[in-house]
Parts: C-alpha cells; structure tokens; sequence
C-alpha cells in the first residue's frame, strides 16, 4: 500500500540572509523538501548578514539551522574580508565588467565543499544555492558552467555519489533577472523586510544605498514595483 504521506527529501540551503539565498530557501519549501540551511560566518565585514540569515530561517520554516564558521580573513584579498574600500556608487558599465574587490577568492567553491560534506552526512541528494548569472557583479563562482563542473567533482569525490546516490544542485535563480526574483519571493511568502544585502552597512545595521549590492537591490525592487523594506543610511 502507497504511503499517503511519504517522507520528505532532505536539502540542504545555502543561506546568506540576502534576498536571493532567502527566495532559494522559499523555493526549495515549495517544492516539499525538508529544508536545512546552512550559513557561513567566514570572517566578513559585518555582522548584519548573519543575523538575516537566523531570522530568515526562522521566518521561512527550515528544518535546521547551522552556522558554520572559517575565516578568510587569514587570506583577505577581497573587501569583504580584509582592510580594502568597498566601492560605492559605481555605474551600470563598472559593475558588469571584470571582476570587483569585492570577491572573495573562491568562496563558493569553499562553501559548496562544505555544503557537499554536510548533505552527505544528512544522506540528502539536494543542495540549493541562489548564485545568478543576469546580475551577478563579475563572480566567476556564479556562473552556471561553474555549478555544473562542481557537481561533477562532488560526484568523484564522495562516497555518496560513487555509490550511486550523487549529489544535485539547484540553482532556481540562475537565468532571473532581480524584478523576477523579487517578485517570486514575494509570491512565495518571503518577508524581505528580514533579509540584508549591503556590503559596508553603518554601526546600527543600515545599508549603505552605494556599493553595488544596495544599487543592485534598490533596482530590482523598483523594477519589480515592489516596496523595498531597506533600512538606509540617510
């Protein structure tokens, strides 16, 4: 006899605390998997993102929460992980060509070794990540060619996708452009108001509105004619 109410599938969630990893993590509830973010507090700048990121998985219902933390402060060589200037107010040319400061070197493909790990303690098949290659501000770690050569070598290096059971990626905002992505969360429940995108954000937790993360949101959420709930420095 079928089970009415077979169990779900586990996934595991990269979860930022910023509007895309929220909308990821919102998507893979959708689609029934039990969800279990995870977030890295791996030396950068701010706390802010950190706190979005509990409070996103609160809001959004994950199954589990863990904060993993490494610090890339030991190697710097980006703004987000060492003594350099962000940069503000750059124009649309400037932060669609090359590859800003704001980089850290080979973070994704850090956190995704990490992910892989954890997904197969949890025995889970799925790993969701909000990486997007329409607005993605140069990350060559964003990219989809990226994704899929990384899933390839998880599949090498584990004993889960050796023995058959390898490991998928989900990358649900890879093609979208900022308004669709917006308008998706907001359809699906996400409460933005909790999330935090701004790179150089000021003591009490407002965003900066200059480096290229805040342009980018303040243009997608006017694009999408949806309210943007960010708190700013004036």
């Amino acid at each position: 006899m079928t089970d009415p109410h077979p169990p779900k599938r586990s996934a595991v969630i990269l979860l930022s605390g910023g509007l895309d990893s929220a909308t990821t993590l919102a998507i893979a509830r959708s689609e029934g998997f039990l969800c279990h973010a995870l977030t890295f507090d791996y030396g950068q700048r701010h706390r802010q993102e950190l706190d979005a990121a509990k409070r996103v998985a609160r809001h959004l219902g994950a199954a589990s929460h863990v904060v993993e933390r490494l610090d890339l402060r030991l190697f710097g060589g980006s703004a987000l992980t060492a003594d350099i200037a962000v940069p503000k107010d750059r124009d649309d040319f400037a932060m669609t060509h090359g590859i800003p400061i704001t980089y850290v070197p080979a973070r994704n493909l850090i956190f995704l070794s990490l992910a892989a790990a954890f997904a197969e303690v949890l025995r889970a098949q799925d790993l969701f990540i909000g990486v997007n290659a329409v607005d993605y501000s140069g990350y060559p770690d964003c990219r989809p060619e990226f994704i899929r050569s990384f899933e390839r070598t998880a599949r090498l290096a584990t004993k889960a996708g050796v023995e058959g059971s390898p490991l998928r990626i989900h990358t649900p905002l890879m093609e979208l452009p900022k308004p669709e992505i917006i308008r998706l969360g907001s359809a699906l429940g996400v409460d933005f108001s909790l999330t935090h995108s701004c790179y150089d954000p000021d003591p009490a937790g407002r965003a900066c509105g200059r480096c290229d993360s805040c342009l980018i949101r303040r243009n997608g959420f006017r694009d999408a004619g949806v309210a943007d709930p960010t708190s700013r420095v004036p």
